[in-house]
């Protein structure tokens, strides 16, 4: 029997998780395996690499893209994105971080497993690396006239185009210049993504030469998560890829240590921003104070960086978060607060946006004043419990609802494999827990741990950023001038040679590959049903709704009231009211003992709401407000006595924490903008198209965003009377919701359900009013015909259109939801993101709106995209198209149905589908619906409902752009 060629170097069972942790070697190479073996059908691959930069050419990005672009086997253009239109993936991605990429996918159909799982071997291993692609993905030089020698020199490329999407947002800015000083020598010093202005210095050969000397398997790294055997998976391993390789000399590439600064630095910087009215303040600029902490590589001792960091910043009855959250220095705390562990030394941060530019001292001095207080003072004990106990609760809770489970767990684990950590350690951190859980006893411990880690650190930086209104034109000057010298430059051959290069490029993106090459899942693979959570009426004598699910000793407990018609003025402010609600005193206790309270007992409580239509009548609108917490089953108890003196006893006379909390808020919306910029075009072109999408537009887009703006400024004003009016408000739509009806909701294991319902029923007795609910109401319909142009801090553009269409148990809205996938697949991704350059592209149908949407993202053009989409509708009548490409788009909307989430998550969604008359049968039949469309379907669907002159539009940009295109485009500027 030939010997395995993996050999198991040790094995660990992690009872919390439920998991056995298995390390292997590859015996040739030095290849590493992780697998954590697991009873979950939904298995996760991760591929990685140690890719740390020597410069801010984004080569390790850039690499990340090309190699997706074709491999010796599977020799097509776009590989990656066939494969999530031929496959029931749960997950398909690639991952550029500072010093690693990773190639993750996931799920739960076995042969789709290893469909993909030899596409990303051949993929990472043998990409073709073709130089039109390192063209199409990187950078590239071409005329603006690509077949015109005489017109202006531009710079594209996917990457280029992502990084200056990313590069506008003013926390990207900040964040890369304070790495520029922390590593003064170490690879964190540049910008792994790319910095815009240095990436069209990057070749094609140096390229080529990264992946040579990074993409090795004795500098690789395999992490598996689910209940195939690994010795499955490592068969695939060395038959696909590892037998080609041997032991490469001086693999694996670790990352050295910093060297330490012996003294503070102090920085100034500017990032982009717009000019303001000369007659306001400019108090736009951040301040933070940033540690590198000590680089031993424990878990004991990142477990301790974890709890200090959250003994001074989890909530605001910490000491440092409550400092920056009350001072006048700044609008709110950072969004870089925090500990950051992803490197292979920590970072600790601290600081304020919204701060006056020369306010630095200041802040600092406020910063190091508390901090020297907790040093001299410490904390109360119950407080340090609190933050172990919520590490706890962290560690028990399965997730599953946004990332799949496994591939959590995986990249919970990554940094230990990255830098000769122990992935065992990160993944059981009880016996570390029980360990502090002594060591917090000792009064001097968390001084004596804040000393050690921050302020006897000398290796620390203040950084001020400021806005320069200046600094984009000035850049962008600076380019132009370089691409005229470039220009200039040029010889006649040279010229030609772009000329050719861009129509060799354009012939490329537009060949059909033949699909057949790459494997596939097709409609037979689809399992016949859709498994959905079943609930029961708990054995109470309140309204409850019991969900027996595997929460691993965690349990979930929501109040679900009733919305009644609102007027308008109420309508909008339940986002206000929902922020504030669990964040503010109750019981007689203020914001910050309250906060305390709710870390000892549960892992935090929220509150939200609700409004969706008919599943046949988008206007016929059903409103729900929710209040959930979760907590360890033991805390059940004490979680419910949280949440209804939470209800009961609110404090809205707490107006000063109301403008902070007010202010976090528009802070967190404003950074959004340019993170998720295409969902807010879409709000805003849809708003047009039904009520509740007005609605939306209204209080969670763009037209929201700017309200809030101007609320934020009367709130601010210290001699106007808003502040306690807009308290009064939000205590008197309190007290509305507090006479609806309600009822109960409960998740957790089955074996708990006696004990849990009992507890319920104890807790809220008398707090509930029997009566029927409220009947659905009607939003007055608000339709009109969008035709916008936003403006904002961008370098690049984000377009929308919108259709209205039809609820969701319309016949049609089946095939509207096929045709999104159908029209992105076949066109829109080839015209937008490859020809086009744009990071993103596509359209969708959201029956909850009624509204088909077309999107790009991060997109360098404007018009142009707004013709794309368009054009696809040509594209969809008029071209020849095969069954295949209709099986492809029904597949991907099979798999968004199917696709799991956690224990909790899938029991609170089918508890919710229940409310709003989406009942198992009805989802199934609606299922059934998409797998039987036809192209008939979709071209009928086109015609009859995507009509331009109906269409809305929205588009976000830069008041440049938009006063370029807003009169031959006919749209309005509104300047955000």
């Amino acid at each position: 029997m030939a010997q395995p060629t993996f050999e198991l170097r040790n094995e660990h069972s992690v009872e919390a998780l439920n998991l056995k942790v298995q390390s292997f070697v590859h015996r040739v190479t030095g290849a590493e395996h992780y697998h954590l073996l697991a009873d979950n059908p939904e298995n996760v691959f991760m591929v990685g690499f140690r890719t740390a930069p020597t410069d801010s050419t984004g080569v390790a990005h850039i690499l990340e893209h090309t190699v997706l672009c074709g491999s010796r086997r599977f020799p097509v253009r776009d590989p990656f994105f066939m494969m999530l239109r031929r496959s029931l993936n749960t997950f398909m991605n690639a991952f550029t971080s500072s010093d690693w990429t990773a190639y993750p996918f996931a799920s739960q159909n076995r042969k789709d497993y290893f469909n993909l799982l030899d596409v990303y071997l051949d993929a990472v291993f043998f990409p073709r690396l073709d130089e039109l692609d390192f063209a199409q993905e990187g950078h590239r030089i071409e005329f603006s006239d690509p077949a015109d020698s005489s017109s202006p020199l531009t710079i594209k490329g996917v990457v280029y185009n992502e990084m200056q999407g990313a590069m506008a947002n003013p926390s990207s800015f900040l964040w890369e210049g304070l790495s520029e000083h922390l590593f003064p020598s170490a690879t964190y010093r540049f910008n792994s993504g790319g910095d815009p202005e240095i990436i069209p210095l990057l070749t094609h050969a140096e390229l080529k030469e990264f992946h040579r000397l990074n993409y090795h398997p004795s500098n690789a790294f395999f992490l598996t998560y689910g209940d195939l055997p690994a010795a499955e998976l490592q068969e695939v391993f060395e038959e696909r890829a590892l037998k080609e390789f041997a032991k490469e000399p001086g693999a694996p590439f670790l990352v050295a240590p910093e060297k330490r600064l012996t003294a503070p630095i102090v920085v100034r910087q500017s990032f982009p921003a717009e000019a303001l009215d000369t007659a306001e303040n400019d108090d736009r600029s951040h301040v933070i104070m940033a540690w590198l902490l000590e680089s031993e590589n424990s878990l004991e001792s990142l477990i301790e960086a974890h709890l200090l960091g959250s003994v001074l910043l989890d909530n605001s009855s910490s000491p440092l978060l409550d400092a920056l959250e009350t001072t006048t220095l700044g609008r709110a705390p950072s969004p870089l607060c925090g500990l950051d562990d992803d490197h292979k030394e920590m970072i600790f941060c601290c600081g304020l946006e919204g701060c006056a530019a020369d306010s630095g001292l200041e802040v600092e001095e406020l910063i190091l004043t508390t901090l020297n207080k907790v040093a001299r003072e410490g904390v109360p004990l119950e407080q340090v419990e609190a933050v172990l106990h919520q590490l706890e609760l962290q560690r028990r809770e399965i997730g599953g609802d946004g990332y799949p489970y496994g591939l959590q767990l995986l990249l919970a684990a990554f940094p230990a494999v990255v830098h000769n950590g122990s992935v065992v350690e990160r993944l059981d951190i009880d016996p570390v827990l029980d360990k502090l859980r002594q060591k917090i006893k000792e009064p001097g411990y968390i001084p004596e741990l804040l000393q050690r880690l921050i302020l006897n650190n000398p290796h620390r930086v203040r950084l001020t950023m400021e806005p320069d209104s200046d600094l984009a034109p000035q850049r962008e000057k600076a380019l132009q001038a370089r691409l005229r010298a470039r220009l200039q430059a040029l010889d006649s051959d040279q010229r030609q040679h772009l000329i050719e290069r861009a129509a060799t490029l354009t012939a490329r993106q537009q060949e059909q590959d033949d699909p057949e090459i790459l494997p596939c899942v097709g409609l037979a693979d689809v399992p016949e049903k859709l498994p959905i959570p079943l609930g029961k009426e708990g054995e109470a004598q309140l309204p409850l709704t019991y969900y027996a699910a595997g929460t691993n000793g965690i349990v979930y407990q929501q109040v679900i009231f009733d919305l009644p018609e609102l007027d308008s003025e109420m309508l909008d402010l339940l986002p206000d009211y929902s922020s504030c609600l669990t964040e503010l005193g109750c019981n007689g206790l203020d914001y910050r003992q309250t906060q305390a309270w709710q870390a000892q007992v549960s892992g935090g409580i929220g509150a939200y709401y609700k409004l969706r239509g008919a599943i046949d009548d988008n206007s016929q609108v059903k409103g729900l407000f929710v209040i959930s917490g979760r907590a360890l089953s033991r805390n059940h108890e004490a979680l419910t006595k949280l949440m209804r003196k939470t209800l009961e006893s609110v404090r809205f006379d707490e107006v000063e924490y109301i403008r902070e909390i007010m202010a976090q808020s528009l802070a967190h919306q404003e950074q959004q903008v340019t993170a998720a910029g295409h969902l807010l075009a879409m709000r805003a072109a849809s708003a047009g198209c039904s009520s509740l999408a007005a609605l939306g537009h209204r209080v969670h887009g763009l037209a929201g965003l700017k309200d809030l703006k101007k609320l934020y400024l009367k709130l601010a004003d210290p001699k106007g009377a808003a502040l306690a009016e807009f308290g009064r408000k939000l205590g008197l739509l309190h007290e509305i919701i507090m006479a609806a009806p309600r009822q109960f909701l409960l998740v957790a294991e089955d074996e708990r359900e006696v004990g849990l319902t009992a507890e319920l029923q104890s807790g809220w007795q008398g707090s509930v009013d029997l009566k029927a609910g409220f009947k659905d109401f009607s939003l007055a319909p608000e339709k009109s015909l969008v035709r916008q142009l936003w403006t904002t801090d961008t370098t690049v553009n984000f377009c929308a259109k919108a259709y209205p269409t039809v609820a969701i148990a319309h016949p049609d809205a089946a095939p509207l939801s096929v045709l999104g996938g159908f029209l992105r697949n076949g066109y829109l991704h080839r015209v937008i993101r490859e020809e086009g350059g744009a990071y993103g592209g596509g359209a969708g149908h959201d029956p909850g709106s009624a509204a088909f949407r077309f999107y790009s993202y991060r997109d360098p053009r404007l018009g142009e995209t707004l013709d794309d989409f368009d054009r696809s509708l040509i594209w969809l009548q008029e071209e020849k198209h095969e069954p295949r490409q209709v099986e492809e788009a029904i597949l991907g909307v099979v798999s968004s149905i199917d696709k799991p989430g956690s224990p909790a998550g899938r029991a609170k969604q089918a508890f919710y589908d229940g409310l709003y008359g989406r009942e198992p049968e009805f989802l199934r039949a609606y299922r059934s619906q998409v797998l039987a469309v036809t192209l008939a379907d979709l071209q009928r669907v086109a015609e009859t409902y995507l009509k331009p002159e109906i269409a809305g539009i929205a588009v976000l940009t830069d008041p440049k752009s938009a006063a370029d295109n807003a009169e031959t485009l006919g749209l309005e500027i509104i300047d955000l």
